[in-house]
């Protein structure tokens, strides 16, 4: 474990405000998908799963992805719903052992877009849906989404947004990063349209902006609602969906005038430039000075390498501990940032953030392979 060069951490455990939203600290679970919601029901270990990380001292839980209603937004199996009875009846557990535990829950709804693959459930003949047509073998995988496709995504977000909150989530967070459909739209390389919803970066955003829009208009004005970005693909490292500081304003004002109050700025290590021909200043510092909202910032904190699909899957352990905490806080500190989110090693370790506050860094767990595809 590497050292680091911050005496305390004591910002991080400060309680803050997000919009209408009160948390008890800066730390932040970011969004990890689990896949152990058997037929999209999050049961009484899933629920287990969360409130142990509320225990352990995180402040505002960011669930993992979550299907909207929509019949091809989804396509991995064990992945939870956003709606229906049963899954609801799931989420309210959750929310109720987080909320007992003295935290915040925010519910990411999620659509995969053309990741998804045609062939799986539930409507296995149709195909998926995304910027562009895609065919293979003569077999149209994915449709080219149309005007009237665009509303009934908003629509089904907008269902599941209400349901979520009557289920006591205190938050909604949008999934637009990571290759999935609304990143998909707005990254030119997989968005080459000519209508609406492509060719200028305005209308890249607009699908984005009318999902946003109408989940503000179905949970109304004092729900907080996020949405995650990030330059980064699951299938690309180096793409990029703004080339500027400009274009990067450009698409947050969209966003906030469309109804986003928070930013969930995703990048793989937090503190590399955001566009390194114009300043050394990092993705999330740079969002919380052009938005003026506040800004969850992620990437690497407490873990010695930056993400790759491959390392969460497959790798030996990782080193989890405090490393580049310090840089972390000291970006709260200076206002760069209102909070840090950790991924991995809240899979390795829910006590985490206790164990920084009582300063046991030794006795933090590293991250395994095998904790992946497990719930502890």
């Amino acid at each position: 474990m590497s050292t680091t060069n911050v005496s305390n951490f004591d910002i991080i455990f400060e309680p803050v405000s997000l919009g209408s939203l009160r948390a008890p600290n800066r730390i932040v679970m970011a969004p990890m998908t689990r896949r152990q919601s058997p037929n999209g029901i999050p049961d009484r270990e899933v629920a287990r799963y969360y409130a142990k990380r509320a225990e352990g001292g995180v402040g505002f839980i960011i669930t993992e992805g979550t299907y909207v209603d929509h019949p091809v937004a989804g396509g991995f199996a064990d992945v939870p719903h956003c709606f229906g009875q049963s899954a609801l009846d799931g989420w309210k557990r959750v929310v109720e052992g987080v909320h007992d535990a003295g935290s915040a829950i925010a519910a990411q709804l999620w659509h995969l877009g053309n990741v998804r693959r045609r062939g799986t459930p539930p409507h296995p003949e149709w195909p998926s849906i995304g910027p562009e047509r895609i065919v293979e073998d003569g077999v149209i995988m994915v449709e080219k989404m149309t005007d009237a496709d665009a509303r009934d995504i908003a629509a089904s977000f907008a269902r599941a947004a209400y349901d979520a909150v009557e289920t006591g989530f205190d938050a909604i967070e949008l999934h637009g990063a990571h290759g999935y459909l609304f990143d998909q739209f707005l990254w030119a390389s997989m968005n080459r349209r000519a209508d609406a919803y492509g060719g200028l970066l305005e209308n890249r955003l607009r699908l984005s902006t009318e999902v946003a829009a109408a989940v503000r208009k179905a949970v109304g004005a004092s729900v907080p609602i996020v949405f995650r970005f990030s330059q980064w693909k699951v299938q690309d490292y180096t793409a990029r969906i703004v080339e500027s500081s400009g274009e990067l304003e450009t698409m947050l004002d969209a966003l906030v005038a469309a109804g986003v109050d928070i930013f969930d700025v995703s990048t793989r290590r937090f503190w590399e430039p955001a566009f390194p021909s114009e300043s050394d200043t990092d993705l999330a510092s740079l969002v919380r000075k052009l938005s003026g909202k506040p800004v969850i910032m992620v990437g690497s904190i407490g873990i010695d390498n930056a993400f790759s699909a491959a390392q969460v899957r497959g790798a030996e352990g990782l080193s989890v501990g405090v490393e580049n905490l310090d840089r972390a806080v000291a970006r709260v500190e200076a206002g760069r940032a209102d909070c840090i989110a950790l991924g991995r090693a809240l899979l390795a370790d829910p006590a985490w953030p206790a164990k920084v506050r009582a300063g046991e860094y030794d006795r933090i767990v590293p991250y395994r392979k095998d904790m992946f595809s497990t719930l502890t």
